[in-house]
């Protein structure tokens, strides 16, 4: 063994870990903006199930947002808009804040007639 090549696996060893350090909290930043994604499409539904129920049965618009913007916070999202579209179609839309933004969703429901 030559003297001039010692330690040269170290620094090796040492460039793997860091490579591997960055690629794991990489993974773990991408597995927290999907796990927020599908929370965000689980909000939106209930929030637009929720507020077009309230709507059909015969309670204002602004009253069934403000459900919808209830249901949208217990799922751990804020409601950014709820449009009656008319027909008993309504439209919400929800965001969920990530440690790397926010992520948006949004639902639609209403009686099939209207589809």
């Amino acid at each position: 063994m030559r003297y001039d090549d010692r330690g040269s696996g170290t620094v090796l060893v040492l460039a793997i870990v860091v490579v591997a350090a960055v690629l794991a909290a990489t993974l773990a930043g991408l597995g927290q903006v999907v796990a927020a994604r599908a929370r965000a499409q689980s909000a939106a539904d209930m929030a637009v199930l929720a507020t077009a129920s309230h709507l059909r049965a015969g309670a204002s618009t602004a009253e069934s947002c403000a459900l919808g913007e209830e249901t949208a916070h217990r799922n751990g999202a804020s409601l950014t808009a709820c449009t009656d579209e008319g027909s008993g179609i309504v439209h919400v839309a929800v965001t969920v804040a990530t440690t790397f933004g926010t992520t948006t969703a949004s639902a639609r429901a209403g009686p099939s007639s209207a589809r």
